[in-house]
């Protein structure tokens, strides 16, 4: 029997769903194995200040008093009565708990009146709830309810470590950007929808999501620039979200001034215009750039390229003729300003390269100055004769 006690007005938590679903799963099992089935297993949930108390609590055996410090740890050593030392096996259930409750930023503790008295199993997590975010509301659905404000900066943060969502929503709290926050990737188009962000900040590995899908879903839906966060900083990796159309990405961890830094100069890349603003068409070779309808075809046949990929073809097409630097590039098709992302031009040249059927050895389109930049020879474009 199943009696719950959940307070009308409890708030939003930061939590990772599918881990506390674990937590409660391995607290009533644990309730059920030690009670007679013909008692009650009450669940109760309450809020306190900054976050949650949820309580499991049965009318079983109970705990000792010598028992209640270990029940944590894997292996417990008590004393009994007699002087005797007992090595128990506590089992993963409740050492499992404890580790994904206090990742969370909570605690967990156990509580009973004696031997044959019940006992109850509590912890906390922490209320949605912080700077710039606005009042957090219960949800109707499934869905995080926010305080939308028509004004500032909206970032959507999409990311399942519950740590890390707090992180990032501090951050860009103090920055005076407004974080809407969900560890739902499945949330993400609804928010889109609803609240209209000017960028995402995207984890890469979520439950059940492919973030690289899910940011091609995103750029569907709306032009978004979409910035990846993850702990994954394997060139490949990184190469593979640029490729497909990510606008930057930061690896865990990070320091509050760079994520702010990175956002900021996204947002600025999306208000900024382009350096050059071609008249006609640029044609080299077999090779044409069709700027008005943003189409590149080699040969005649088109070349399917990411909004990254265009983003530099369209830098160095529109200053043909001219090396831009590396600098030059991170500003305009990154928003970045640090040298040491060089890396990251040269990973998309390659795949651009590769795409157009250019050999970078005996280099037909694009030319490599080295430690410089990059450059392309002049066209057939009208604007570059003229000049």
């Amino acid at each position: 029997h199943l009696d719950l006690d959940l307070a009308p007005d409890l708030p939003l938590v930061m939590a990772d769903r599918l881990r506390i679903v674990q937590v409660l799963s391995n607290l009533l099992s644990n309730a059920a194995r030690h009670s007679p089935p013909s008692t009650v297993i009450r669940v109760s949930a309450v809020a306190k200040k900054v976050h949650v108390v949820i309580t499991v609590a049965d009318e079983g055996i109970g705990i000792s008093a010598e028992r209640l410090p270990h029940l944590f740890r894997k292996v417990s050593r008590t004393e009994t009565r007699e002087g005797r030392r007992e090595t128990t096996d506590s089992g993963l259930g409740l050492p499992i708990c404890k580790g994904i409750v206090e990742a969370h930023g909570g605690r967990i503790w156990a509580e009973s009146d004696g031997t044959g008295l019940g006992s109850r199993f509590s912890f906390t997590l922490p209320i949605a709830e912080g700077a710039g975010l606005g009042e957090v509301t219960p949800a109707s659905g499934t869905t995080p309810q926010t305080q939308k404000s028509k004004e500032g900066t909206r970032i959507l943060v999409v990311d399942d470590d519950p740590q890390a969502l707090r992180y990032i929503r501090d951050t860009l709290s103090r920055a005076g950007l407004i974080p809407i926050v969900t560890a739902d990737p499945g949330e993400t188009l609804l928010l889109i929808e609803e609240e209209n962000p000017h960028l995402v900040l995207l984890d890469l590995v979520l439950p059940e999501f492919d973030g690289i899908d899910l940011m091609k879903d995103i750029q569907h839906r709306a032009k978004l620039p979409v910035i990846f966060v993850s702990g994954y900083g394997k060139d490949h990796i990184i190469a593979r979200a640029f490729e497909q159309g990510a606008t930057d990405y930061i690896v865990k961890p990070f320091s509050p001034t760079e994520l702010v830094a990175r956002v900021q100069a996204a947002l600025r890349r999306q208000l900024e215009p382009h350096s050059t603003d071609p008249r006609g068409p640029y044609m080299l070779g077999d090779l044409t750039i069709d700027y008005t309808e943003r189409r590149v075809t080699v040969a005649g046949l088109p070349v399917q390229l990411t909004a990254t990929e265009y983003n530099l073809l369209f830098e160095l097409s529109g200053n043909a003729g001219r090396v831009v630097t590396h600098s030059q590039l991170l500003r305009k098709v990154w928003g970045m300003t640090s040298s040491s992302d060089v890396r990251v031009i040269r990973t998309l040249v390659k795949r651009l390269r590769r795409k157009l059927g250019d050999d970078a050895s005996q280099p037909i389109y694009i030319f490599a100055e080295r430690r410089v930049g990059y450059r392309m020879p002049k066209g057939q474009n009208p604007a570059q004769e003229t000049k």
